[in-house]
């Protein structure tokens, strides 16, 4: 293991555990993932959609339902995470890599609470999906956004998820907003964010 594939090799093996109990417990804190796609919903009718870090394939099936006629690509790193995917999806092409470089021309990008668990390689992924979107292409960004609690804060870092605000500036600067908002969850311990943005002629 270098330093350039350290990190993909650490998340390897978290989710290599972690994919057996992911469904089961991820529902009581991934808030925004429904919301995120009907409200991408409302600016665009994808012809070919991308989600990276597609996980299981739990959204990939709701984007499926929201959008019946598209071409649907799920991308994910890990191996185990998408041995799941595969059996819970259908309809779909599944890709196991890192997102840091193009993988062709879409219309809808996905980031599903994936961008804060690229360290390093969020800013990466953001260009990539800047390159990879076709002319008027929209992403739609749900993630973590940001908490004050510095317990919270170390428990998720350990989980390998930053949470520092940090995605956002970026995302306004590579994509024009059309939706940009903020969300509490149990009363403020953090928030979370959601952001639709087309892409920059």
């Amino acid at each position: 293991m270098n330093a350039v594939t350290a990190p993909h090799e650490t998340l390897q093996g978290y989710y290599a555990l972690h994919s057996r109990i992911y469904d089961a417990t991820r529902w009581s804190f991934l808030f925004g993932r429904d919301a995120v796609i009907h409200r991408a919903a409302g600016f665009i009718r994808p012809q070919s959609i991308l989600e990276v870090g597609c996980g299981t394939g739990r959204n990939l099936n709701v984007l499926r339902a929201a959008f019946p006629e598209a071409s649907i690509t799920g991308l994910d790193l890990s191996v185990d995470m998408l041995r799941i995917a595969k059996q819970r999806t259908h309809g779909v092409q599944l890709v196991q890599r890192a997102y840091d470089t193009p993988a062709g021309g879409f219309d809808l990008i996905l980031c599903s609470y994936a961008l804060s668990m690229f360290n390093p390689g969020w800013e990466r992924a953001i260009e990539t999906a800047a390159a990879d979107l076709n002319p008027d292409g929209i992403i739609a960004v749900v993630d973590f956004y940001h908490t004050e609690t510095s317990w919270f804060e170390k428990w998720m870092r350990r989980n390998h998820v930053r949470m520092q605000g940090h995605l956002w500036p970026l995302l306004r600067q590579r994509f024009t907003p059309l939706s940009d908002t903020r969300h509490p969850a149990y009363l403020g311990l953090w928030h979370y964010g959601m952001f639709i943005g087309r892409k920059r002629s």
